[in-house]
This record gives C-alpha cells, sequence and structure tokens, in this order.
C-alpha cells in the first residue's frame, strides 16, 4: 500500500476517508489560497472532526513548510534513501 502510494496517490486502493484526506492535503499543498469552508466540510462527511482536521491541517502545513526551506537552502536529497520503487 505504502509504495501504490508513494507512486501515484491518485490510483492507490485508498478507502474514501484516506481519499478525502489525500485529496484535501494536495489542495491545500497546491492551491492554499483556494481553500474554503467547503473543504473542512468534505473531511467532515468522512467523519473527521474538529481535532483531526487540525492535526491534518499542522502535519501538511509542516511538510509544505520543510520542503520550501530545504529547497530555498539547496539542501540536496540523501544518497543514501532508496527510492520508493526499489
Amino acid at each position: 500500500m505504502v509504495q501504490a502510494i508513494a507512486r501515484d496517490w491518485r490510483t492507490a486502493p485508498l478507502g474514501p476517508a484516506d481519499r478525502a484526506l489525500a485529496d484535501f492535503a494536495a489542495e491545500l499543498t497546491a492551491t492554499p489560497d483556494a481553500m474554503d469552508p467547503d473543504n473542512l466540510e468534505r473531511l467532515r462527511q468522512h467523519g473527521f472532526d474538529d481535532r483531526a482536521i487540525h492535526d491534518c491541517v499542522q502535519v501538511v502545513s509542516y511538510f509544505n513548510y520543510i520542503n520550501r526551506v530545504a529547497d530555498a537552502l539547496g539542501v540536496e536529497d540523501e544518497k543514501d534513501i532508496r527510492a520508493w520503487e526499489e
């Protein structure tokens, strides 16, 4: 499952709640200025409460932040880590 998600989460066999969460994370990453209450409502329809939504936003935002810091500072990929496909 992890490899399927790493290859392309859009085609991975995710359940409805996990797919909604992945959609939310992708939208928050790609178009944060387009987020609105409807995004939160879609998560609530899949059983996410305010705490779970808060945690999701924090985790997605942190990874977006740290990736931008690494990109800005020219941090190179670690050579000792195998690609997901391996």
